[in-house]
This record gives C-alpha cells, structure tokens and sequence, in this order.
C-alpha cells in the first residue's frame, strides 16, 4: 500500500490538517440526500473554507464522497475539491465502491497513498467499507496494515482514520451500523502505545472522547446531520460542518469544528435512507 512523505508548512513541526466527511454526491448534481441538495451543500462548505482562509497541510476525506457508487459522482467530488489548493486523501465509506475510487482518482489529482508521513506524526488510512452494507469490518489485511505501519515507525505518532467508529456513540439505530469487529480493531490498538487518535466519518454528528490512550473523533457531515443520542433514526437541524485539526510534535492534538452559517434543512418526517 502506498505511502508518501510530506514536510509540514509550520516551523514548530506542527502538522495542520482539515478534515471533511460524508459527501453524499450522486451523479446528477440535483441528487437530494433526505431533502437536501448535497453537491449544494458541499460547495457551501467548500467556499466557507476558502474564505477562512485557514492554513494547513492537506485535506483527509473519511469516506461517504459518494451516496449512489456512481463514477460521475467521483469525478464531481475531484472537481470541486480542487478549489482547496491542497492535496486531498480519501478513504472509502460504506456509501461508496472502494475499487473504483482508487482506480480513478490518481488521474483526477486525488491522492490515492493509504499512508501519510508528516513530521513527527503518521496517517494510516484504513478501508472499513463492506460494499452496499450500512456497518463496517475491517479485514485482516486492513488490520496487519495498521500493526505493520505503527510497529515499524514506533518513533511516530500515529492517527488511524477510517469511515466506522469503533466505539459506541449512544444511538441504538447508529451503533448497530458500526464496526462491527470492533473488538479485534480495539484489540489491536491496545498493541499499538503510539496511536494517539482514531479519526472517523460516517455518524454525521461531532463526536470527541478518549478511551484508555487513545483519543476518537468524529466530524458532522457536509450533508445531513444525525441526530445525537436518538435511539430511532432521527436528523438533526445542525448545519453541515468541517473540522480543522493540529498535531503538536509532542503528541498533542487541537481541534475545531466549523459549521455553516446558512442552512440546508433536511426533511425531518424521514425514517431512514
């Protein structure tokens, strides 16, 4: 599996980060995900990111880019992404086809590597997807992946992403469609003293606890949002958001959630999709 190395922009070391999640586009542009428009929503988000002007190394997308697994909606996604000016790494969520991400995205200028060498600090990008099902798994090869990268670079801190949440977040609906061999994943951290976070997509709410050494994060969609707690399927009102993250070279992690100002407001009465 691929691996590239990169220089952080910060002088202290620092490595600066934004993540984005859950997409949602269809091949048709007016493609609606419970009502909302979601390539309206993502450029909404897109131009709210530029005009922060925040700076940071790259961009990691946690799975979900697509809702209907088409080709089309892929290529919109590596269009739009372009405006960022940053390379965009991607891993596959449970809406999307895994193969055809990463046969297609390199020539489209989305980065296909599934590890990233920052500073002192390493990205592992897993694949939880199990095609068309709503919870993930994530295979042997996915797992002696994770071991092989953090066992040979025990001098790094280590950010494990990937699309499932590995823990339960409270929601019965949302916590049956999670990682569903998240015993043997936790058992695999519990080998591994330099992960320090396992960043996440897929639960469309923020999402911040630490668990034994270890830190996990989720981030609100650029589409809809579920809501949190909620034992039944339930959208929430929170307007679409992103997260900025900096990793400090001591192992430290900062972290920011940023919403949109103006709303896009699914439809409500929905009982799932």
């Amino acid at each position: 599996m691929a691996s590239i190395t990169l220089e952080p922009r910060n002088r202290d070391g620092s490595v600066t980060v934004l993540q984005i999640t859950d997409t949602h586009l269809f091949a048709d542009s007016q493609g609606r995900l419970l009502g909302v428009n979601t390539a309206q929503s993502f450029q909404a988000v897109l131009e709210a990111i530029v005009e922060q002007n925040v700076e940071y190394d790259y961009v990691i997308m946690t799975g979900d880019i697509s809702q209907d697994y088409s080709a089309d909606s892929y290529r919109r996604f590596a269009a739009m992404v372009r405006v960022l000016g940053e390379k965009v790494f991607f891993l596959p969520g449970n809406h999307d086809d895994g193969p055809l991400m990463y046969s297609m995205f390199a020539p489209l200028g989305v980065q296909v590597e599934r590890r990233i060498i920052c500073g002192n600090w390493q990205f592992v990008l897993l694949n939880s997807e199990v095609y068309s099902m709503a919870h993930g798994w994530l295979q042997r090869d996915q797992l002696d992946y994770m071991l092989h990268c953090a066992t040979q670079r025990q001098e790094l801190h280590t950010v494990v992403c990937v699309h499932h949440m590995p823990l339960s977040v409270g929601s019965y609906w949302l916590d049956t469609q999670g990682m569903h061999n998240q015993n043997e994943f936790m058992n695999c951290l519990e080998r591994l003293p330099n992960v320090r976070l396992v960043l996440t997509g897929h639960i469309h709410q923020e999402f911040d606890v630490t668990h034994g050494a270890v830190r996990f994060i989720a981030t609100p969609s650029t589409s809809i949002q579920f809501q949190p707690k909620a034992r039944e399927f339930e959208l929430d009102t929170a307007n679409p958001g992103w997260r900025y993250l900096r990793f400090n070279p001591d192992g430290s992690i900062e972290t920011e959630v940023c919403r949109l100002l103006s709303s896009f407001q699914p439809d409500r009465a929905a009982k799932g999709y």
